[in-house]
């Protein structure tokens, strides 16, 4: 579980953590390029997704007007503080503040879950997959984008395959170098796992 300490770092990076332009989504071209990407990898709205260590919910709410039904969440007050206000009282999202690595969601409720640079950071991933997993209703998809960055933290995309393979899930791997997505180019490995429960070609 999250420490006061863990805790309390990413509350001090909430107030600047839009200015990435893969977490704001200010640019309109950006932000498209993560529209097509995940619409692309979802079911049909009104699908239900978990997005779990949300942030400031920008993923959340992009879902939210493309039709899906969301729950956000993430340990951070202060990031879910501005979730809430980018969510601008749309009834389709919802916002939790709670621990990613232990959701306290219902069981088989969701036919998304949605995590975005979050399982590196868990400290047991395995752990953190078993439990997402149980969200999941039978024919319920995972998705996740991660990422081994050039000062070496991340997993590596090999990694979170076996990672998802081991839980008798197959997994699909998609690499993301595209500067669109990132509004800039990068040297590092930046790539999207998607598990669904029936043969899945990726985007």
């Amino acid at each position: 579980m999250a420490s006061a300490d863990e805790i309390a770092a990413w509350d001090a990076e909430a107030s600047s953590f839009d200015q990435a332009a893969d977490h704001g989504l200010n640019d309109v071209a950006v932000r498209e390029a993560w529209r097509r990407l995940l619409l692309g990898v979802l079911p049909d709205p009104p699908a239900r997704v978990a997005d779990l260590g949300c942030g400031t919910g920008t993923l959340s709410v992009l879902l939210a007007e493309a039709g899906y039904v969301v729950d956000g969440l993430d340990f951070s007050p202060r990031m879910i503080e501005l979730a809430r206000i980018k969510a601008d009282g749309r009834d389709a999202v919802r916002f939790v503040q709670a621990d990613a690595f232990a959701p306290p969601l219902p069981d088989v409720a969701f036919d998304v879950v949605l995590c975005r640079h979050v399982l590196w950071a868990m400290p047991d991933p395995a752990v953190a997959l078993a439990r997402w997993l149980r969200l999941l209703t039978p024919t319920g998809r995972l998705v996740l984008i991660e990422g081994r960055w050039f000062n070496g933290a991340g997993l590596a995309a090999e990694e979170t395959v076996r990672l998802v393979e081991q839980t008798g899930r197959p997994a699909t791997l998609t690499r993301l170098p595209d500067p669109a997505y990132w509004g800039r180019d990068i040297t590092d490995d930046r790539y999207l796992v998607v598990s669904a429960s029936t043969s899945f070609d990726g985007p």
